[in-house]
């Protein structure tokens, strides 16, 4: 058995949808399971772990609170992204027929995701702490009647069997991922996403003013939010991914003229766009 190139740490316990990430990202890592999103940092931090996977936003959900706060403070980089198309499954003990599952447990945003499976075959959802959790406690139970929602890796882990595949409701419900990293990857060729969080000055129209170097300059904006900081509703800071690179005479004018709106300006990586992105551009779902 080869030994694994490094560590890559994610929130949740083994077989969680963040451990798949790891898994299809970085196959040849070895993945360090945290307790909290601050323990993944942390593990980076503290050289336990070489990598760290953040989910930073779902497409049925929107963002996942917390990291926009926890990213700016980390110290960490940015150094790519992952898409993860999430798969909901029926998990059980061998053996066991559908039809004679009473109950699914799961964390409550993946018994919203699939009522009409749970609806159709009368399966009362029971509220877990996370989707890979449940499956633990599944195998733990002696339970026929019991089933989990969660990834097959998770079944995999926890010895369960898969009854029913992909009963998500929505079939394009995907979360996207952030790798950190404790130091900076230079950016291939090709196309690249820049991430970075700003505040704005205390002047009317301030934000107007500063999105004008992006559009004047033709940088595509892919996204733009806001959330506030120190508890206080004026103090507001925005989370924003373009496209390109800040070496690109475009983006660095854009950047500059930035500046000139803002009291604050932090870049938090630079990294390749991953192939998702292009089949979204496409019209294609996978």
């Amino acid at each position: 058995m080869t030994s694994p190139k490094g560590r890559i740490s994610f929130q949740g316990v083994p077989g969680a949808y963040s451990h798949q990430a790891c898994s299809e990202a970085y196959p040849d890592y070895e993945a360090l399971p945290c307790n909290t999103f601050e323990g993944a940092i942390a593990a980076v931090e503290e050289g336990r772990a070489d990598l760290a996977m953040l989910p930073v936003e779902n497409s049925t959900y929107g963002r996942v609170a917390d990291i926009h706060h926890l990213l700016p403070e980390s110290g960490l980089h940015i150094i790519g992204e992952h898409f993860l198309r999430v798969h909901i499954n029926l998990l059980a003990h061998p053996g066991t027929r559908i039809s004679d599952i009473r109950s699914a447990m799961s964390h409550t945003v993946l018994l919203g995701q699939c009522r009409g499976f749970l609806r159709e075959h009368g399966i009362t959802p029971r509220t877990a702490a996370d989707t890979a959790g449940a499956a633990q406690a599944v195998a733990a139970q002696d339970d026929p009647s019991l089933a989990a929602l969660a990834s097959e890796l998770a079944g995999s882990i926890y010895g369960l069997e898969v009854l029913a595949r992909h009963i998500e409701d929505q079939s394009n419900n995907t979360t996207r991922f952030l790798v950190m990293s404790p130091d900076p990857a230079p950016a291939p060729p090709g196309d690249v996403l820049t991430t970075f969080v700003f505040r704005v000055r205390n002047i009317p129209a301030a934000l107007y003013k500063a999105m004008g170097g992006f559009a004047t300059n033709g940088i595509n904006m892919t996204k733009l939010e806001s959330y506030m900081i120190g508890g206080q509703f004026t103090a507001t800071q925005f989370y924003a991914d373009i496209e390109g690179h800040p070496d690109d005479a475009p983006v660095r004018r854009a950047l500059e003229e930035l500046e000139f709106f803002t009291s604050m300006t932090k870049v938090l990586g630079t990294y390749p766009a991953h192939p998702f992105r292009r089949s979204q551009r496409n019209g294609y779902d996978d």
